[in-house]
């Protein structure tokens, strides 16, 4: 358990109506990196939404509330548990398997309302919330702000995608593309799944075909097979009854409902359809023979050599994901790579190779194997410490040179002003630099916690992995003054009327409102009077007396008694900067 101190992403969106694009990108950022280790360790959410994100008073975002969370490895059917409505995915409104892609529609849904201020689908009651993710696509965020990057519009656009595997497969992916919006906004690199390849046919992996098996487990036919043949006349006598009795079935039942929705109780199969099936059956017979024939035929050398180093076909007959060759390149480049793959990285260090450090010289699985998703790739990475290593480190996102004394290319630096810090440093590490010293300087025009100046500039070129000095911004110079002396009396100039002895109330006040002296004094100088960290150099003394009029007699000699009158003077003073 952790106490955060802070305010939820939902009241912070209320607060604000919609966030900036960077800031809420950012703060997408984060969710995605939390989410990241969470899928990680076979933990999905499902219940991602503004309302359980919680910002600190740091400005560290944390997500909470993992109370309908399950295993991924565990049957994550929603059964009667479903996150809120606003923000749940099309196969959690169905009732579906749940998994890391339905907290990346959950997250883009996030981000959507921290955009625009709303969310995408709204309804009268939650079923028509439901029917609608999983029937309408999602709005653009740009139908309501016209001015949001196409790229962050496309990022919206790929989390909150109908299917799951037309969504970003992993948060890591995602990340990768919210960092990229934030150096490039305005350019297309969002690759959205085009429908035409979504449905071409694939192996399917070990996941997947467990799931479906244990779908069909849940659903067992033991009352009848789907296709039925049609009785003969001489049999349909008292079909009536038959008939009602099926129809009452099939409404109690559901599943089975579902099987037949298109199958009529009258339709005629007959013999044509009887000889088109075992047609089509002998065809499809004659192709796996004709298939396993050229497998094996070419595994024994009849058709050429058609298998890799390895021995693993190259063609057909494998299943999985190819796992790329990454040697050679460095650790950061080889984990980008093997991750946007679905494999899981495990580093192992190298100290005895002579390259240069955070060059891989190795993996297991070996290149052009395949795995399923999700398995580890093993990497080897060089240290640096081999023999004839070189000391120079091998940039991050780049490929390692072949050889230690080949020239170095220059890299062109970042601009990262204006950036918050965690995204400044990722910005900075992606392009193949480091961060050198990270000053905090008072800035009234940059905006606290960003990035207002960095050495060398944008633009400029560097070595791979120089330093790059940043300063990061506190916010407007934070000034106090300070008051410390006594109150005089007001003078003949300030009231003429007024009479030592005289009760007076004095009321101190800041320029900005906060009350320094508030109290009734009769003698004076009234004093001492001290106050520290006002924030504004000057402000005013307020002292209120009361008078008494002489009595007046009228021409028949009739006395009017004197008037209680209320006096004010006002003095302007200026306080002292601590």
């Amino acid at each position: 358990r952790e106490l955060v101190d802070g305010i939820t992403l939902k009241k912070y969106i209320e607060e604000k109506n919609r966030l900036t694009v960077r800031e809420a990108v950012s703060i997408t950022i984060q969710v995605a990196m939390g989410l990241e280790a969470a899928h990680r360790n076979n933990v999905i959410h499902r219940d991602i939404k503004p309302q359980n994100i919680m910002i600190s008073r740091e400005g560290k975002v944390k997500v909470t509330d993992f109370g309908i969370a399950k295993a991924a490895t565990s049957n994550t059917i929603t059964s009667n548990v479903m996150g809120s409505v606003h923000y749940t995915s099309p196969e959690q409104a169905r009732g579906g398997y749940s998994d890391a892609k339905s907290d990346i529609y959950s997250l883009g849904v996030t981000l959507f309302e921290m955009l625009t201020g709303r969310v995408p689908f709204n309804g009268d009651t939650t079923v028509a919330i439901a029917i609608k993710h999983i029937q309408e696509p999602i709005p653009s965020v740009r139908k309501y702000v016209p001015d949001i990057p196409l790229s962050v519009e496309k990022i919206v656009l790929k989390c909150c995608q109908k299917s799951p595997d037309r969504r970003y497969q992993s948060a890591s992916e995602l990340i990768r593309d919210l960092k990229q919006s934030l150096i490039t906004p305005d350019e297309d690199f969002v690759h959205l799944v085009d429908p035409d390849e979504e449905n071409a046919t694939r192996i399917a992996t070990e996941k997947e075909d467990r799931e479906l098996r244990r779908e069909l487990q849940r659903y067992p036919d033991e009352d009848e097979p789907p296709v039925r043949r049609v009785k003969k006349k001489s049999e349909t006598s008292g079909n009536g009854s038959r008939k009602k009795r099926r129809i009452d079935d099939l409404e109690e039942d559901p599943v089975r409902r579902r099987y037949h929705d298109e199958d009529d109780p009258e339709e005629e199969e007959g013999p044509e359809i009887e000889k088109v099936t075992l047609i089509l059956g002998v065809i499809v017979g004659i192709l796996v023979l004709v298939i396993l024939l050229f497998v094996f035929g070419t595994k024994a050398g009849f058709f050429g050599d058609k298998t890799n180093g390895s021995g693993q076909d190259s063609s057909v007959g494998t299943s999985g994901i190819e796992i790329p060759d990454v040697s050679g390149t460095s650790f950061a480049e080889a984990k980008s790579i093997l991750q946007g793959k679905g494999f899981t990285v495990v580093k192992e260090d190298d100290t005895e190779s002579g390259k240069s450090r955070n060059t891989v010289t190795g993996q297991e699985p070996a290149a052009g194997t395949y795995a399923p998703s999700g398995s580890e790739v093993k990497i080897r990475v060089a240290t640096g410490n081999g023999a004839g290593s070189s000391s120079a480190t091998v940039p991050s996102g780049s490929s390692a040179s072949a050889s230690a004394s080949a020239s170095v290319q220059k890299v062109k630096v970042p601009n990262v002003v204006n950036m918050p810090e965690d995204t400044a440093v990722a910005t900075l590490i992606e392009a193949g630099l480091r961060v050198g010293t990270i000053t905090p300087v008072s800035s009234a025009e940059v905006k606290a916690d960003t990035i207002s100046r960095q050495a060398p500039a944008a633009g400029e070129e560097a070595d791979p992995n120089s330093l790059v000095n940043l300063e990061i911004s506190t916010g407007p110079e934070k000034v106090s003054y300070y008051f410390d002396g006594t109150i005089a009396a007001p003078t003949s100039q300030e009231a003429s009327d007024y009479t030592a002895g005289v009760p007076v109330q004095i009321i101190f006040i800041a320029s900005d409102g906060t009350v320094i002296l508030n109290t009734t004094a009769t003698e004076f100088p009234y004093g001492p009077v001290t106050a520290h960290g006002l924030k504004v150099p000057t402000g005013a003394i307020k002292m209120v007396y009361t008078v008494t009029t002489p009595d007046t007699v009228d021409a028949n000699g009739n006395v009017t008694p004197g008037k209680s009158e209320q006096r004010t003077v006002t003095r302007a003073v200026s306080f002292t900067k601590e």
